[in-house]
């Protein structure tokens, strides 16, 4: 018992002793992760101050080196709107934590804001070596591919996200991506695919009802295209009814008026369509068309005045514009109108043949000269880069022109095979009776005529003398056609905004 006790009396001072040897030791090895809760705690119930205070105090005791003090501070900087500043907290938290792919992730989207898409194309490949089971990465990479104008790149990565993880959003970018290329009936698949995925998602729902309104339209459109504007009638007053509101369809709607030569009709639509969309330079455009069609001159030049305002880079409005001035007699400024439309557009030999014209009209025959060889050389260049056919009046008209010229008869341009239907032909409303007048006389221009918004499809426009109204409702069967083909563009960017 005696040895027991001296036992025990020698091991209990021995403890102590070591539990304050223990003490001592504890604050040589701080914890830097310590108030990480807090930190935590604070960020989600977005307390931002009380949170940046935790992290101040934090990184002081650690001397900068709790990374996920950094990680949250650079989130709050994010939602600050101080990107460049939270870019620089990521690429310290990835100097610390090299293997860790989420540290990467979020430069690259701190990249990704500041609009260096390149640059966050790489840290996301380097995030992906690391953790090649984030579906997050592979979608990121995929968007940032789509601005970077590689949409197969982009297409890749978002199925390969699809394939780790299907999100709604990865569905959403991969049917836009079908949509700027133009294949709207891939699109149609894609979100069916997300429908069925996610029933309850209403923006799906909605853009998928959309897609097959567009399909509707476009089916009409190419029926307008063929001149079958009754039936493509009857398709848009199935979407008018689903979307009353739509620009590009009361504008096509207002061109099918016009084809059938239901002028005031197609006014009153194509002004809806001006109502709904007042800054959309092709609706002005051809709303200016009609009106120079019923020779209402004043209210031509308002409109192309207008959209000349929306699209000043575009040589066929200012020739528009210099006919509807020559009908109001304002010669000079229809000459300038007539100078800026040959500066602005190089291709088109219609552009040159009706300000030579105007020249002719005025006496200016030299001048007259300089551009009808201008407009030899541009047919040219379109008849050795192409296989376009000329209208067989504006060939007639040319020769006349330059036989009064004195330059001849023979025209490089050869009499196509009349077809209305053809869809390089160009759009007339001349008559060769048109040129038995006086060059000289101010009537020689006649009524003009202008295809609507087709200046891809050069030669596209004329703007000669029309005195015969059977050819003239032929041509403006053939612009209604034309305008048509303008709209679709202009359609594609609205339900892309959807």
């Amino acid at each position: 018992m005696a040895e027991e006790r001296l036992a025990m009396r020698t091991q209990f001072p021995a403890s102590a002793e070591s539990q304050k040897l223990q003490l001592k030791k504890d604050p040589e090895f701080p914890i830097l992760e310590k108030q990480n809760w807090l930190i935590h705690l604070y960020y989600i119930r977005k307390d931002y101050e009380a949170c940046k205070a935790v992290i101040k105090e934090q990184l002081q005791e650690t001397q900068g080196l709790c990374e996920y003090a950094i990680y949250v501070q650079a989130l709050i900087f994010r939602l600050e709107g101080n990107i460049q500043e939270s870019l620089e907290l990521f690429q310290t938290c990835a100097v610390l934590s090299p293997q860790c792919a989420d540290n990467l992730k979020q430069v690259a989207r701190s990249l990704f804001l500041l609009g260096k898409h390149k640059a966050a194309t790489e840290i996301y490949n380097e995030a992906a070596k690391l953790n090649q089971k984030d579906w997050e990465i592979y979608h990121n990479l995929g968007v940032c591919y789509i601005y970077l104008k590689q949409f197969s790149k982009a297409q890749d990565q978002l199925h390969h996200a699809l394939h780790l993880n299907r999100h709604d959003l990865t569905y959403i970018m991969l049917g836009k991506i079908h949509l700027l290329a133009g294949h709207l009936d891939k699109a149609i698949e894609i979100y069916k695919k997300a429908v069925e995925f996610s029933p309850e998602n209403t923006e799906l729902l909605t853009t998928l009802g959309l897609l097959y309104l567009q399909a509707i339209l476009a089916a009409g459109s190419m029926m307008q295209t063929h001149g079958d504007f009754d039936v493509a009638l009857t398709k848009y007053r199935v979407v008018a009814c689903a979307v009353p509101e739509s620009s590009p369809l009361w504008n096509n709607i207002g061109m099918c008026f016009f084809g059938k030569k239901k002028y005031v009709a197609a006014i009153s639509c194509l002004k809806r369509a001006n109502y709904l969309a007042p800054f959309d330079w092709k609706i002005l455009y051809n709303l200016g068309l009609v009106h120079l069609t019923m020779q209402q001159y004043a209210s031509a030049f308002h409109f192309l005045s207008a959209a000349i305002n929306f699209q000043p880079k575009m040589g066929e409005l200012y020739m528009l514009l210099a006919v509807a001035l020559t009908n109001l007699e304002d010669t000079e400024n229809a000459k300038r109108a007539y100078a800026e439309a040959v500066r602005l557009d190089k291709y088109n030999p219609l552009v040159n043949l009706n300000y030579a014209v105007l020249l002719y009209n005025q006496g200016e025959k030299r001048e007259a000269l300089a551009q009808y060889q201008e407009m030899e050389k541009k047919v040219n260049l379109l008849k050795d880069n192409s296989s376009l056919e000329f209208d067989s009046e504006m060939v007639e008209m040319a020769q006349k022109l330059g036989a009064a010229l004195q330059v001849g008869e023979a025209l490089v341009w050869t009499q196509p095979v009349k077809d209305p239907k053809s869809k390089h032909r160009t759009t007339s409303t001349s008559k060769a009776a048109s040129f038995q007048q006086p060059l000289g006389s101010n009537q020689a221009l006649g009524q003009a005529m202008s295809s609507a918004a087709a200046h891809r499809k050069l030669p596209s426009a004329t703007m000669c003398n029309c005195q015969d109204h059977e050819l003239e409702h032929k041509e403006k069967h053939e612009n209604g056609r034309v305008a048509l083909l303008g709209v679709k563009t202009l359609l594609w960017s609205v339900w892309l905004s959807c």
